[in-house]
């Protein structure tokens, strides 16, 4: 048996998202079908439909994602009907020698996410259209009203969890946050300079100020981001890397910034070079954004000072556990998700939420599914 889901695709790069009606085919073993009601309107989906990153097409876009469990298949044993989930992009099986040693973001069943192709049930794709398949963007999709995904990318959630809120914590608040808190290891007392305070970047900011950090740095050139930081956290905003590195000079004595933190739109050579020339001895630079850029450094800009680069991925966070914990933060007050939602989209205006998002008027947009 299949249902009928109305979900915003990607069907060439370059194209802009197109709303359609897709056939979605029943879950099968250690699958979930879930009713998405918000998806968030993520960066990265942007690279896929802009052709910046590689991918199977046609791709229901989505992997920010909250709903209800609304069927299940044989075999199922982490959620149930009726459940109130978020979806995590990276699955995590629990298993792997990665989940099994605390590194559930490099599960390898995050291996599809690229092609969109279920892992489980036998593989295959579960969207259809007029005999073709559409894969979902992280093996998720949750740009569409109904999704069949995998066990593995589900992590349960309280019932009193705006959905909305929820769906931030499948993607950009674990690995902004993470980016500083894991990945980066920020601790009391350090200087911490933030390059992009978009969606992920504000959480890197809101992580950094939970550990402690005596200075949290934003550079960004949007006004609109840079006042916003200071309500997540930041201690001081800067609109360009050179205004940011004098200050950090003069109020560091000279020694510099202990972190870097990339979390910029798209990555490119030069926010590299500004990142790796902000930070002091034994400094790290943290690289959580996607993009082009390339590291051309002469090695002993590295060697000298000892300095470290660090990609991340999820923030280096353990979904099983952090999202839970975030969510708790959250219900306690100590972590802002709220405020990051700027504003909400029906799924008709895809398009228009990614052009707010372009011009610098988003923290992070939301699409509210209709049913």
């Amino acid at each position: 048996m299949t249902v009928t889901t109305r979900a915003a695709v990607c069907l060439a790069p370059g194209q802009p998202w197109e709303i359609t009606e897709l056939e979605l085919d029943e879950p099968r073993a250690n699958e979930v079908r879930i009713k998405y009601y918000a998806s968030g309107l993520c960066h990265s989906d942007d690279h896929i439909q802009k052709g910046d990153a590689p991918m199977r097409l046609p791709v229901v876009g989505g992997h920010e994602g909250a709903g209800i469990v609304d069927a299940v298949g044989e075999g199922v044993t982490r959620v149930k009907v009726g459940d109130h989930v978020v979806c995590s992009f990276i699955p995590a099986c629990g298993e792997c020698r990665y989940c099994s040693t605390g590194h559930q973001n490099l599960c390898d069943e995050g291996k599809n996410a690229g092609i969109g192709e279920m892992l489980t049930g036998g593989g295959g794709f579960r969207f259809h259209k007029d005999g073709e398949d559409y894969g979902g963007l992280c093996v998720l999709g949750t740009f569409s009203q109904y999704g069949v995904v995998m066990e593995n990318s589900c992590i349960p959630i309280p019932e009193d969890i705006p959905f909305e809120v929820a769906s931030l914590v499948g993607c950009g608040v674990p690995t902004g946050w993470g980016s500083a808190v894991h990945a980066a290891g920020v601790r009391a007392g350090q200087t911490v300079v933030i390059f992009g305070a978009g969606g992920v970047g504000s959480n890197a900011v809101q992580g950094a100020a939970y550990a402690g950090a005596q200075r949290v740095i934003v550079v960004d050139p949007v006004e609109f981001k840079r006042e916003m930081a200071m309500t997540f956290g930041a201690t001081h905003t800067f609109a360009s890397a050179k205004e940011a590195k004098d200050f950090v000079v003069e109020s560091t004595w000279g020694e510099l910034a202990d972190h870097a933190i990339i979390t910029v739109g798209i990555l490119h050579d030069e926010v590299i070079h500004d990142a790796i020339d902000m930070i002091g001895k034994s400094g790290q630079v943290t690289i959580t954004a996607v993009g082009n850029g390339w590291i051309d450094e002469n090695p002993g800009m590295l060697i000298g000072y000892q300095r470290r680069i660090q990609g991340a991925i999820f923030g280096a966070c353990n979904p099983l556990y952090d999202v839970p914990r975030l969510l708790s933060l959250y219900r306690t007050g100590h972590l802002k998700l709220d405020e990051l939602i700027t504003r909400k989209y029906r799924l008709e205006d895809v398009n228009q939420g990614y052009d707010d998002m372009l011009n610098g008027k988003n923290i992070r947009g939301v699409i509210i599914h209709e049913h």
